[in-house]
């Protein structure tokens, strides 16, 4: 079947291209990009129909990732994370859908899960504070998704909580100056005192049991899925395009390239270039593989309205940060086989090398984390985590 939005993002991709070292360089995705992104329906992949969405299949949704990765991974990414959080909302009380898509259906939403947020409780809900880190593509958002800790009596948390607040209730501090990643723009978002009503509230531990207010009016499969499947692979998905892309540049930049030293010739035409390149293609091919096998099956159940297993909970998981693994590791042999030419700032193979590092080191991609909670599962021991 014809993935329809990445036909229409394909246009796009040497004009995202060519702005992908602006971007790295300015630290931000360009209000042009998001404006054709949005034109082209990327935003609204995930988001429910009954707000003007498409309810794509999520492998869809991680397919026109991965091509935008491949020309610019910051683009990518906040593309990946933008287009993402439809899907949540999607889970909350429709009278929160409606305040943020009512009047418009290209409204986007920014997040920042770290339960930092102090929560106060006050009558319909929840008075707000803090700070919060790594608000990727905040800038485009009109909306944030916020980590917040209920705590009981004795002090001791008892409930996550992600609560959904409007721009006008927040201020965006700029201090994103990192290595890579540059131009997602990852912002810290700060609250004083912002009233949260309930409904626009939604609990952690309802999230990993498949439920959520919202699958009352969004009946889909789509919102039947597992949010740690969703969003973990969300983080994943821009890491293997980025590397992807890398890897055609590669062999773009190296096809002709002369060697200066050991003995000079063509390095292309050196087998132990051969190998390298099997490598790295074999392993981004593994990474892509197991993901859209995952997903797909996911998908597959909540269609049939069948209960997921935890054991593809868990393989999802196994496979995503893997995935990331699998994609780092095709990504430094082609850094280091292409040379000085990966030093030179701004090429691709070293912004791509940069990017997919940068990605790795989100929670999403704790490798040991995940890979635990698999072996146990496999000696029969029950796994208990929001992160499955």
């Amino acid at each position: 079947m014809t993935n329809e939005i990445l036909e229409a993002v394909r246009p796009l991709l040497p004009g995202i291209a060519e702005r992908a070292r602006a971007t790295d360089t300015d630290g931000v995705v360009s209000d042009a990009t998001i404006a054709e992104l949005k034109t082209a329906g990327v935003f609204r992949m995930l988001q429910p129909k009954r707000f003007g969405g498409l309810e794509s299949d999520p492998v869809d949704f991680y397919e026109v990732v991965r091509a935008i990765s491949g020309v610019c991974g910051s683009t990518g990414w906040v593309t990946s994370v933008l287009g993402v959080h439809p899907w949540q909302l999607g889970l909350f009380d429709e009278r929160a859908q409606a305040e943020v898509w009512g009047t418009d259906p290209d409204v986007l939403v920014s997040s920042s899960y770290a339960p930092v947020g102090r929560m106060k409780l006050v009558d319909g809900g929840y008075e707000l504070s803090g700070r919060w880190s790594f608000s990727s593509g905040c800038g485009h958002a009109s909306w944030a998704l916020l980590g917040g800790l209920v705590v009981g009596a004795e002090g001791k948390p008892v409930d996550f909580i992600t609560l959904l607040v409007p721009r006008s209730d927040y201020r965006i501090e700029d201090v994103w100056d990192v290595i890579g990643l540059r131009g997602t723009a990852s912002n810290d978002i700060v609250i004083e005192k912002a009233f949260v009503p309930e409904h626009r509230t939604m609990r952690n531990y309802e999230q990993a049991q498949l439920r959520g207010p919202g699958q009352k009016v969004n009946t889909g499969p789509l919102y039947r899925m597992p949010f740690a499947s969703i969003f973990t692979s969300t983080i994943t998905a821009p890491v293997i395009g980025a590397v992807s892309g890398c890897y055609a540049a590669y062999i773009s930049a190296m096809r002709n390239r002369i060697r200066l030293s050991m003995g000079g010739g063509r390095f292309s035409e050196d087998q132990y270039a051969h190998v390298a390149v099997a490598r790295a293609a074999s392993e981004v091919d593994a990474a892509i593989l197991q993901m859209d096998r995952n997903i797909s099956e996911l998908y597959g159940y909540a269609s049939r309205g069948e209960e997921i297993p935890m054991e593809l909970r868990l393989r999802t998981r196994r496979d995503q940060v893997r995935g990331t693994e699998r994609a780092l590791d095709a990504i430094d042999i082609l850094f280091k086989t292409a040379g000085g030419n990966s030093l030179k700032r701004g090429n691709p193979i070293e912004r791509s090398w940069r990017d997919a590092h940068a990605g790795s080191v989100h929670v999403a991609n704790d490798v040991e984390r995940a890979l635990a909670m698999y072996g146990r599962q496999e000696f029969g021991f029950t796994v208990e985590d929001n992160l499955i």
